[in-house]
């Protein structure tokens, strides 16, 4: 008996490690620190240059990253929070082109003022991820989802649109390896597991090509808890 037991133990240890651990509110944070950190760099640049290959020029993409670390906060802020829809925030667009938002950074302020909200954002969605329980569910449009999943969008968020970003301020930009993982085991989990992880990330969000698999068209990611039954 205590050496099936032993069995038994070893087996989910092997299991468990080879697990990513949860997206955390840290990681959060981390994000935000790393993509203001690179992006501090270009405050005098022209951040009406379009971002990378979106539509959007680089102010209006990082507005909108800042707009979405507080949306996401939002959905998580009510007593109950809705499964159904959105916080109804009123979301306008500064251009027909534009990105939708709720927030919106004033221009003549400059960059560093919108790289302050940028980081007011995911202190707001790091808070929350913090002070809410696991068992709460809100919705999203790609599903129903938890704390954990809204910090890993969180994540995403800020990764892949400061790589668009810094695509069109001409900056490096390279995330460390283990957020994205952790954010690709939540909310990707069709995704390769033995390819490198930031160029996965760019390929599971329809940003480039991976060694043996095709550029693909990005559709939604997996927002429900895995393992449970997405809501229709």
């Amino acid at each position: 008996m205590s050496q099936d037991r032993g069995s038994h133990q070893t087996g989910s240890l092997t299991a468990s490690a080879l697990m990513p651990a949860p997206v955390t509110a840290a990681d959060v944070e981390e994000a935000v620190r790393q993509a203001v950190a690179t992006l501090t760099s270009a405050l005098t640049a022209d951040w009406r240059l379009p971002a990378g290959e979106l539509a959007w020029d680089c102010w209006e993409t990082l507005e909108h990253t800042a707009d979405g670390l507080f949306a996401y906060a939002a959905q998580l802020g009510p007593a109950r929070p809705p499964l159904d829809g959105f916080v109804p925030l009123r979301w306008q667009r500064d251009r027909p082109d534009g990105p939708p938002n709720v927030v919106f950074v004033d221009r003549t302020v400059g960059p560093a003022g919108l790289l302050q909200v940028l980081e007011t954002g995911g202190a707001l969605l790091a808070a929350m991820v913090r002070t809410v329980s696991p068992q709460v569910r809100a919705f999203h449009a790609y599903g129903v989802s938890d704390p954990e999943g809204f910090a890993a969008m969180g994540v995403v968020e800020t990764q892949v649109h400061t790589h668009d970003v810094a695509a069109g301020l001409a900056l490096p930009w390279a995330p460390s390896a283990d957020l994205c993982d952790r954010a690709l085991a939540r909310l990707f989990p069709e995704a390769p597991k033995n390819t490198d992880r930031w160029p996965t990330l760019l390929w599971a969000t329809g940003r480039a090509e991976l060694h043996d698999h095709p550029r693909r068209s990005f559709e939604r990611w997996h927002s429900t808890p895995l393992g449970e039954k997405a809501l229709p």
